[in-house]
């Protein structure tokens, strides 16, 4: 499949963002409705009771900014995913949310940690080390929107913020730069230039020396021609 073919648009690509949005503020609404609280539901490192929050975590927030905060950059970086990267960008998602979580869990402070940041960051990362690795032009282009757009996000990575689950960031952002590498042959490519082979061009070697083709001799064709017999009368002068 051509590149052309593989970046053709289609509305699909924004059902599974859109669905992904919608759910996170469906989860906060039923929350806010029935006073319910269900940060208890987040990841609690290194317990076996904290693990279901690497599945139930991203679709957890504290209030509303913090919903609003992970809702923008969540529908669009994930659009980005599913238009340029649709050959595996479910499993960039799903593999990538559980490590994401799972690295959360292993390395994190002893707190609940709540909310879709770190499928941002795992999006934010995929997106813009895929384009610099595989060196196609518009995957490099999407690459510098996406640090024109989001790339003062990089600094929440480290403990600057009270409050702020930084494990959870820096986890989907190391999760992102493994699975850019790790498909970084799948999708869209570097394409390679072919020129098209010359006349000139078969003048020359492997080695870059000239070295022309040799022209056979044309062998002429020798007809024999029947001898012509002349006669001549002599006229006297009168």
């Amino acid at each position: 499949m051509n590149t052309e073919q593989q970046l053709k648009f289609s509305p699909s690509i924004f059902t599974i963002p859109f669905l992904f949005v919608i759910v996170i503020w469906f989860v906060y609404w039923i929350e806010i409705k029935f006073g319910w609280n269900f940060n208890k539901f987040g990841v609690f490192p290194r317990s076996f009771d904290g693990l279901k929050g690497v599945i139930c975590s991203p679709f957890i927030h504290s209030d509303t900014k913090h919903l609003f905060n992970n809702s923008v950059p969540l529908f669009v970086l994930s659009a980005c995913l599913f238009y340029f990267y649709k050959e595996v960008a479910v499993k960039v998602l799903l593999f990538g949310g559980i490590m994401t979580g799972l690295l959360t869990w292993l390395i994190a402070r002893e707190s609940y940690h709540i909310g879709a940041s770190g499928i941002v960051y795992l999006l934010f990362s995929f997106v813009l080390f895929s384009g610099v690795i595989k060196k196609n032009y518009r995957l490099v282009a999407v690459s510098f929107i996406t640090i024109f757009l989001y790339g003062s996000m990089v600094w929440y990575v480290l403990p600057i913020k009270e409050g702020m689950s930084w494990e959870g960031h820096l986890s989907g952002l190391i999760t992102g730069i493994a699975l850019a590498l790790l498909y970084r042959k799948r999708g869209i490519i570097k394409e390679k230039f072919e020129f098209t082979k010359t006349e000139f061009d078969s003048m020359f070697d492997e080695a870059g020396n000239y070295a022309p083709p040799v022209i056979e001799e044309e062998v002429e064709l020798e007809v024999e021609l029947e001898e012509i017999k002349y006669k001549y009368f002599y006229k006297e002068e009168e």
